[in-house]
């Protein structure tokens, strides 16, 4: 235990003085900008423009608010965040206060490892198939290739994931995905597609998917390196095929978006459109305000970032041990890091995506 980070251990502390019924995120997820050089067809987000990007001392101001709210977890995503030419500098004023993750998708991360590398926890990197699967979901070619020999050079500098979304055209890569996981060794966490609305349909029928989440779920069981718990798949399968749902606690994450606005009250149902400055606002002040009470029982995603925190319980001791223990330690224990603090200033500038 002596290398796990600090803050992890605050973040448990914290959870258990949240018992009294007072509500805080304890995870934020935060888009530092929309521009992507890929072109997934599930997802809304590349075909956006992008506003002003804030700079350097705003991202600190985002970063302050979530510390004051109480957030322990920041993972930043985008779009590409590693279009970004201040993205390391971003990380590291991040990495001081929180524990810290990024979400890329390969292209640039062989080259932008360096930067990026010693102010990270967790590094996710998408895939959505294998080989030409994920180049045509990804609408460029080579993307595969790309995000493989980003996850070859990365691993043994930061502890990486596959981030894989099953979709109507992919569920027979699921499993192809897994033992690509295993052969890279490295971790893997799952989400299912969802249809947004300025996004091509891409969720899969659901009668066809069920036999997917119950293979992934006997996979996790025998020791395949997936980061969702058993009890994540079992809440999908309850729900949406056994009528059983699951109680959504949806102000354990708090989301913000590229000009720093609060998305209320979900990533999904928002469509991550933002409202409130965070750094104009008392996040627990709005957090025990809001009526929460209408999205508890909404069941419509399965993203990991709102099921897992919503099926955790102190009293079980079985999900403490899967979920905390083997497996958020399990990534942590191998990043114990220490950073400084950069010098603030300089215009937010994007890298060039060849």
């Amino acid at each position: 235990m002596a290398v796990v980070k600090p803050v992890i251990l605050r973040s448990l502390n914290r959870s258990l003085r949240n018992i009294s019924g007072k509500k805080s995120p304890v995870i934020a997820g935060h888009k530092l900008l929309y521009r992507c050089n890929l072109e997934c067809k599930m997802c809304p987000f590349w075909r956006r423009e992008d506003e002003e990007l804030l700079g350097l001392q705003d991202e600190i101001r985002i970063m302050e608010a979530l510390a004051h709210a109480g957030v322990s977890f920041l993972g930043f995503e985008g779009g590409e965040p590693l279009l970004r030419r201040d993205v390391g500098e971003i990380l590291r004023e991040a990495h001081a206060r929180f524990h810290t993750s990024l979400v890329t998708n390969g292209w640039l991360l062989e080259r932008r490892l360096p930067e990026v590398a010693p102010h990270l926890d967790l590094l996710f990197v998408s895939l959505d198939g294998v080989g030409e699967m994920h180049d045509r979901l990804r609408g460029i070619p080579r993307s595969f290739e790309r995000a493989v020999e980003g996850m070859r050079a990365s691993r043994s500098e930061v502890p990486t994931l596959i981030s894989h979304t099953v979709t109507k055209e992919n569920l027979d890569h699921a499993v192809k995905v897994v033992e690509l996981a295993e052969r890279l060794d490295i971790g893997l966490t799952v989400q299912v597609a969802y249809d947004y609305t300025t996004a091509d349909p891409m969720s899969p029928d659901r009668a066809r998917l069920r036999p997917t989440i119950e293979r992934l779920r006997d996979l996790r069981k025998s020791g395949a390196p997936l980061m969702e718990s058993v009890g994540y798949f079992d809440a999908i399968l309850d729900s949406w095929y056994e009528g059983k749902p699951w109680r959504c606690k949806p102000w354990l994450t708090i989301n913000i978006d590229p000009s720093g606005r609060i998305v209320m009250p979900c990533y999904v149902l928002q469509e991550y459109q933002g409202s409130l400055p965070v750094w104009e606002v008392d996040v627990r002040e709005l957090w025990n305000r809001f009526d929460w009470s209408t999205y508890e029982s909404c069941n419509k995603c399965a993203l990991a970032c709102y099921l897992e925190p919503s099926l955790f319980r102190w009293t079980d001791f079985e999900h403490l041990r899967e979920r905390v223990i083997e497996g958020g330690l399990n990534y942590v224990r191998r990043s114990p890091r220490t950073t400084t603090r950069p010098s603030p200033g300089g215009l937010v500038q994007i890298e060039p995506a060849a």
